[in-house]
């Protein structure tokens, strides 16, 4: 590999290193019959109907009405308002973002985003740790950014509103601040330690979902302290392998060849990873990290499609989670608007392909049964994964310039 100037996230540049040849390597997908450009705008409106439908009175998505014989552990009530946070976030940057593609928007439309953005402003503030051991509302914090920062640009014309979405985003980065653990990055279980500054090692994939949301922070104009980054950036590091699989957890990292840290159980990690060290300019990530990863997603979906809809956390092969399905396709198409636009299209394609397909009768996707949560957030994440899908009309690209545990916790 050549030697280029790279930019780091504090803005100075090095050498790309040398990456081991096992960061090139996987499998390649068999070749497809693309979905026709009907077909894929067929997909996305049955889903953004299926999400107007959901709509709680309130203005939120999801509850906790829906059970089943083995649930998420779930400490009332802050739990609940932690999962109802993030997931109207993801609903709500689901619906700003087709928005934003259409010439005249619909009075359902608008009124669900309005009444979506109500409820955010209101209850953000309030969004708190569920108990010592739970920090699902981190979820809460980083989803619900991503959700106010779209709002934010959507109402820019209203000064008002945007000081209320301002003062609400700020409150959620000093959250974010407090809720940080001890040794950089973030996590949602704390079950050993369970201090006032989480002591548990981070999660990859939390704290890259942190890191995307913070990213897109900045990039609205707020400023995020560079510790913050770095941080973070150190927690995913440590987890990262030589073939760019990360493991599940700090708490599994000296266990490299555990089933769950190994490439099948890290198809959905490694997207949401990749994208979060691509944005704050991780020299490592090279495009060619990226397509291996996204060639693997495709031709081993498989191994994450075996757990889809499984009733019980990580009882699939590769101690694979339903919910890391559409999650993990989510992130692969943020990848995929990282690379040049040249290089999209097979990729747009095959992700379109898997997708399109798994769309339920009623126009939603959902991978676990998590309570009454499942669906929205799995129509949100896979409508924002074909959005990126759609090749005549490209979105602005994210492309970095140069420059004791309970039986039924999720895997902890």
């Amino acid at each position: 590999m050549a030697a280029a100037a790279w930019p780091c996230a504090c803005g100075e540049s090095a050498p790309a290193p040398k990456l081991s040849p096992l960061a090139f390597q996987g499998p390649k997908p068999l070749p497809i019959t693309p979905p026709s450009a009907a077909r894929l705008n067929d997909a996305i409106e049955r889903g953004v109907a299926f999400l107007l439908k959901k709509q709680n009175k309130d203005g939120s998505w999801g509850s906790a009405r829906r059970t089943k014989g083995l649930n998420i552990y779930a400490p009332v009530p802050g739990a609940h308002h932690a999962f109802r946070s993030a997931v109207t976030g993801i609903v709500l940057s689901t619906l700003c973002e087709y928005a934003e593609g259409k010439k005249e928007e619909s009075k359902a439309l608008r009124k669900a985003i309005e009444r979506g953005r109500k409820w955010m402003l209101k209850e953000m503030p309030r969004l708190r740790r569920a108990t010592p051991d739970a920090l699902y509302n981190v979820w809460g914090h980083g989803f619900g950014l991503q959700g106010l920062v779209r709002l934010r640009k959507r109402s820019a014309s209203d000064r008002k509103t945007v000081k209320k979405i301002d003062d609400v985003i700020r409150g959620q980065l000093a959250r974010l601040k407090r809720y940080e653990t001890v040794a950089g990055g973030w996590c949602y279980y704390d079950f050993s330690i369970r201090t006032a500054r989480p002591g548990g090692g981070s999660s990859s994939f939390t704290t890259a979902t942190v890191l995307v949301a913070l990213k897109e922070v900045q990039d609205a104009g707020f400023k995020i302290e560079e510790r913050l980054i770095k941080r973070a950036m150190s927690a995913i590091h440590l987890q990262r392998k030589a073939d760019f699989s990360y493991a599940y957890g700090e708490h599994l990292r000296y266990y490299p060849m555990y089933r769950i840290n190994r490439p099948g159980g890290s198809l959905g990690r490694s997207q949401a990873c990749n994208a979060a060290l691509r944005i704050w300019h991780d020299p490592k990530v090279v495009d060619g990290v990226m397509k291996a990863w996204l060639n693997r997603l495709i031709a081993r979906n498989l191994w994450l499609d075996i757990g889809r809809k499984r009733p019980i956390p990580h009882e699939s092969w590769f101690a694979v989670a339903g919910y890391f399905f559409y999650f993990g396709h989510y992130y692969a198409a943020r990848c995929i608007e990282m690379l040049p636009e040249k290089e999209r299209a097979h990729f747009q394609e095959h992700l379109a392909h898997i997708l399109i397909r798994l769309q339920e009768k009623d126009g939603s996707w959902w991978d676990y049964p998590l309570y009454d949560y499942h669906q929205p957030y799995g129509t949100g994440f896979a409508v924002m994964s074909l959005l990126r899908c759609r090749k005549t009309a490209p979105r602005s690209s994210n492309r970095p310039k140069p420059k004791s545990r309970p039986r039924n916790s999720t895997f902890a």
